[in-house]
């Protein structure tokens, strides 16, 4: 049981602590949608970490959501910021906007039925504040205690059912006694990770739980934190969650800028595999097949790189895994540059069209040895859509004679090898295994033989 609370107060840091090729199947022209059929949401992973930024010139708005599970008295996070916080700048937030987020942005899966070849058909369609009092919390430490140690306490709050410090300190190994003194589970090694954010002159948000309101409001879970600051440099503080982890954590970034896509400078960021076509029955195994697809892409990038899982005008979708979300729930975000106005379904837009926010979906696996520095982000002026996306293609299945039946049928078994190569290729599946499920041998051609095996058999 130590050791299971150990690790959730790890995951919880979060560091927080912080168009298809149709081949020679071409009568099928694909749109971009497809039937949306599932999504690879933040649930396939444990101890995901989920934080949203948004983000204009040089003020953010950040919400952290964890998933802690277990005694809230247990729960503490040290979050190293740029600037002290005042009281109203820091919010607690609804979950189900990350929630909502989550899915809109999710990595999908679309189908695609195969027309009867006979009849030559062809497709062409591709921040809302929360109450709060102040109060004192010093978690038993008397302020002339903190000052010996070089800790200075620059605010205390109540904001629901959290009790909140900012702290500002002197020394690294002073700062982590306070912390140890004061109740805070700091992991073991801290001491250097905290100096490095005393030297760029960084605060220390400091959160518990408040058993008493968080009693008297009746929550049960522990809502996300969400912050307010300006600051020039646009970056996401992951060192500290780490100094005590074991293996690698996930941590999903959501941006929502008005300019465009946001990607990391410090860090490559990489597109995830989007558009590939696999074997159908990936359909009822979606979950397993993402898992193991973003492992591979991990591998390639030497455990180096962020990935790019989704970028998008927020106003729209195709094909939606959600509905964009509302004026209402942007806001509650901190999207602060919205127009008032909104159009039939609530959904405010900007005088050019559009609600002019962009959002961008990025995705980590992240360890000490990979992961040294801090995440630093940009803005950039891309505006391009990029999704996640895996298509599923469905065999016709009827019994017309005509030519083109004829060569559908002989190109089948082709396409469908192809599919399961290309599943192999992104999850490192045994391509033999995939076969067997397909009940499709290899697709070649035999010593001694013109042409494929399979030609024969249609022919």
């Amino acid at each position: 049981m130590a050791r299971q609370t150990k690790e959730r107060h790890r995951g919880l840091a979060l560091a927080l602590v912080a168009g298809l090729a149709a081949g020679p199947l071409a009568p099928a022209i694909f749109a971009f949608c497809g039937f949306y059929v599932a999504k690879a949401d933040t649930k396939l992973f444990n101890q995901a970490s989920q934080i949203v930024m948004v983000r204009d010139g040089d003020r953010t708005v950040l919400t952290m959501a964890n998933d802690f599970k277990g005694d809230p008295k247990e729960f503490a996070v040290v979050i190293p910021v740029p600037v002290v916080l005042k009281r109203e700048q820091i919010h607690v937030a609804d979950k189900g906007l990350i929630d909502h987020l989550d899915s809109y942005t999710a990595p999908r899966l679309v189908e695609y039925f195969d027309e009867n070849p006979c009849e030559q058909r062809v497709y062409e369609s591709m921040a809302a504040p929360s109450g709060g009092v102040p109060g004192g919390v010093v978690g038993g430490m008397a302020m002339d205690r903190a000052e010996k140690l070089g800790v200075r306490i620059e605010a205390k709050y109540t904001v629901g059912e959290y009790d909140i410090l900012i702290l500002s300190a002197t020394q690294s190994n002073g700062l982590e006694t306070w912390l140890r003194e004061s109740g805070y589970r700091i992991p073991d090694g801290a001491t250097n990770v905290l100096g490095a954010y005393i030297k760029q002159g960084m605060k220390f948000f400091v959160a518990k739980v408040n058993l008493k309101e968080q009693s008297k409001l009746g929550f049960s879970s522990l809502r996300p934190l969400q912050v307010a600051y300006e600051a020039a440099k646009f970056m996401l503080p992951i060192r500290l969650g780490m100094v005590n982890s074991v293996g690698a954590q996930e941590m999903f970034v959501y941006t929502l800028s008005r300019k465009g896509r946001v990607e990391t400078t410090n860090y490559r960021t990489v597109k995830l595999p989007s558009g590939d076509e696999i074997p159908p029955y990936v359909k009822d195994e979606f979950g397993n097949f993402y898992k193991a697809m973003f492992t591979q892409q991990v591998k390639k990038e030497d455990s180096q790189a962020v990935f790019l899982e989704y970028a998008w005008d927020m106003s729209w979708c195709d094909p939606c895994a959600a509905e964009p979300l509302s004026q209402a729930e942007l806001r509650e975000l901190g999207v602060f540059w919205l127009d008032d106005r909104t159009d039939s379904q609530g959904r405010g837009f900007a005088p050019s069209g559009g609600q002019n926010v962009f959002v961008t979906r990025l995705h980590l696996r992240y360890d000490r040895a990979h992961f040294p520095e801090d995440l630093v982000f940009q803005q950039t002026a891309d505006r391009e859509n990029f999704q996640g996306r895996y298509v599923l293609r469905h065999p016709w299945k009827g019994d017309a004679r005509c030519e083109e039946a004829r060569q559908y049928r002989r190109e089948l078994p082709r396409r469908q090898d192809k599919e399961a190569q290309t599943l192999a290729r992104l999850t490192g599946w045994d391509i033999n295994k995939i076969r067997g499920r397909l009940n499709l041998a290899s697709v070649s051609t035999e010593p001694g033989e013109e042409e494929p095996w399979w030609k024969r058999i249609w022919d």
